[in-house]
């Protein structure tokens, strides 16, 4: 770490340096993409309701004098231990409860450290957008290995008795969260170098509370990635409708998702260029306008093969503005308090997706028709236009890497 500085202008890096950076965190983001003890990672009501405490502690401990690398370590080789103990351990519902409740606590720390790291690595060093779209990139390829190699790996241990698929799981956990510990400590220069301490010298965590409080452009960032999220039946009336009105198989449906994941890798990295052309203002306003029709097409299918193409559009149309809106986030931080905005980005991300998904199937379920959840997420992803003129101009008014006046 460098020394504090209190009013420290963003800077830019040579292209070797980014790279070396980006190449580590994208390394660290796969890895913690295979070795999540959930598909979705935070499923539980700690992630819910508690996400920001583990950011809020990423943001002011420092285990060993080490920052992000000593949570990597410790909680990496935790999270490994857990996973690899439990792979010897009866095989019953309330021991595999606890497993993944205690395994998801610990891992927390783990992604807290490097989504603060992401982030204070981007805000830094006036790099947010190209962090932005390889991040999406980066955390979407292990969705999208899910959906292959899952199947793969389920087949493999079919023929094996419960205990010995679950020992299985458990030990490539394992063997993934060691890979996370030993990258925590390799400690490249060009990563850790480039990360300077923000965090006020001798401030007090209830300073830290209502500096966060009191930092405005985080509400509108944090409000438009709501909306965007919440997608009201994007999720189980989707599936429900495409499985018993359009007769999809169960095969047809991963397959959707596969090709509505894969139909946003291009556009993350158009993102990555058009960020470094046009000023975020310009990006999120057009990319937002683009996006509002994403789900239309849905409303036009009549067969299970008609929606994969329709999965095609619907992810080219919804990726240049994810990556806006994480760059806005990221850019929106309060300096010093990155891994809790971070994680109070997540924790709204799941919230959202679930209550989207209850009003959607209240609402699919009232009118027997998907149409219905199509005007619902169009109306929803409209709202984010007037909350788009509520951002600080100050954030907006430049292109990635350009440091604002």
């Amino acid at each position: 770490m460098t020394a504090v500085a209190d009013a420290a202008l963003p800077t830019p890096l040579p292209g070797r340096t980014r790279l070396k950076i980006f190449a580590y965190l994208g390394v660290l983001i796969i890895l913690l993409g295979f070795g999540s003890p959930h598909a979705g990672l935070v499923e539980t009501p700690i992630t819910f309701f508690l996400a920001f405490v583990f950011g809020f502690v990423r943001d002011t401990f420092n285990p060993f004098g080490m920052r992000d690398r000593g949570f990597l370590v410790l909680f990496g080789a935790a999270t490994a231990f857990i996973y690899g103990a439990f792979a010897f351990a009866p095989i019953q519902y309330g021991f595999l409860l606890a497993a993944v409740i205690l395994a998801n606590s610990v891992f927390l720390f783990v992604w807290s450290a490097q989504n603060g790291l992401t982030s204070a690595l981007g805000q830094q060093h006036v790099m947010s957008g190209r962090i932005s779209s390889l991040w999406n990139i980066f955390l979407y390829l292990p969705v999208l290995a899910s959906y292959f190699l899952g199947g793969m790996l389920s087949q493999a241990l079919e023929g094996a008795k419960g205990d010995v698929a679950a020992r299985v799981l458990f030990l490539i956990g394992a063997a993934i969260m060691a890979g996370v510990a030993i990258l925590g400590l390799w400690r490249p220069g060009s990563v850790f170098d480039n990360v300077r301490a923000e965090r006020p010298a001798g401030a007090s965590r209830l300073a830290d509370l209502k500096r966060l409080a009191r930092h405005w452009p985080i509400y509108p960032a944090l409000a438009i990635w709501l909306l965007w999220s919440f997608s009201p039946g994007s999720s189980t009336p989707l599936q429900y409708f495409m499985q018993n009105k359009l007769g999809a198989t169960d095969a047809q449906w991963g397959l959707w998702n596969a090709v509505f994941i894969g139909g946003f890798m291009p556009t993350f990295l158009l993102f990555g260029w058009l960020c470094q052309k046009l000023p975020l203002r310009t990006i999120l306003f057009w990319s937002t306008l683009i996006a509002v029709p994403q789900m239309i097409p849905l409303a036009f299918i009549h067969s299970a093969n008609g929606a994969l193409v329709a999965a095609a559009i619907i992810g080219l149309l919804g990726g240049v503005n994810s990556a806006a809106y994480l760059d806005l986030v990221i850019r929106s931080s309060p300096p010093g308090l990155q891994g809790t905005v971070m994680m109070l980005y997540w924790a709204l991300f799941y919230i959202a997706l679930r209550g989207g998904d209850v009003l959607g199937s209240e609402l699919y379920d009232r009118f027997h028709n998907f149409n219905a959840c199509v005007i619902a997420i169009t109306v929803v992803y409209a709202l984010i236009l007037p909350v788009l003129w509520l951002v600080p101009r100050r954030l907006t008014s430049t292109a990635d890497g350009q440091v604002a006046a």
